[in-house]
C-alpha cells in the first residue's frame, strides 16, 4: 500500500507543478510589469553609455602600446602587401573586377 502511495504521488507533484506554472504565467500575462518611464530610460542608456566609455578605457589603457601613433611618422613601404604581390594596390577603394574565366 505504501508503494502505491508512493507510485502515485509522483505524478501528483509533477501535475500539480505544471498547474501552478499555467496559472502563475497566466497571471504574469493579464499584469505585466510597469513599463519604464522615459526619464529612467533616459537614465538606463546614459549608464550603459558609462560603462561601455569605461570598458574601452580599460582596454585602450591595457593594449594600447599595441597600437601605433597615428600622428607618429610612418616610414614608407614598411607594410606588406596583404596578398604578398608587388602589384597589388595599398589604397582602401574598390577593387578591379577579375578577368572573365574562358570555358
Amino acid at each position: 500500500m505504501d508503494d502505491l502511495l508512493l507510485t502515485l504521488a509522483v505524478p501528483a507533484v509533477v501535475i500539480a507543478s505544471g498547474v501552478y506554472a499555467v496559472c502563475d504565467c497566466r497571471r504574469q500575462r493579464r499584469k505585466p510589469p510597469p513599463p519604464y518611464t522615459r526619464r529612467a530610460a533616459r537614465l538606463a542608456a546614459r549608464d550603459v553609455l558609462v560603462r561601455a566609455d569605461a570598458v574601452v578605457d580599460s582596454a585602450y589603457a591595457g593594449l594600447g602600446r599595441l597600437y601605433a601613433d597615428p600622428a607618429g611618422p610612418h616610414p614608407a613601404g614598411s607594410a606588406p602587401a596583404v596578398s604578398g604581390r608587388p602589384d597589388a594596390s595599398r589604397d582602401r577603394g574598390p577593387s578591379r573586377p577579375a578577368p572573365a574565366r574562358k570555358r
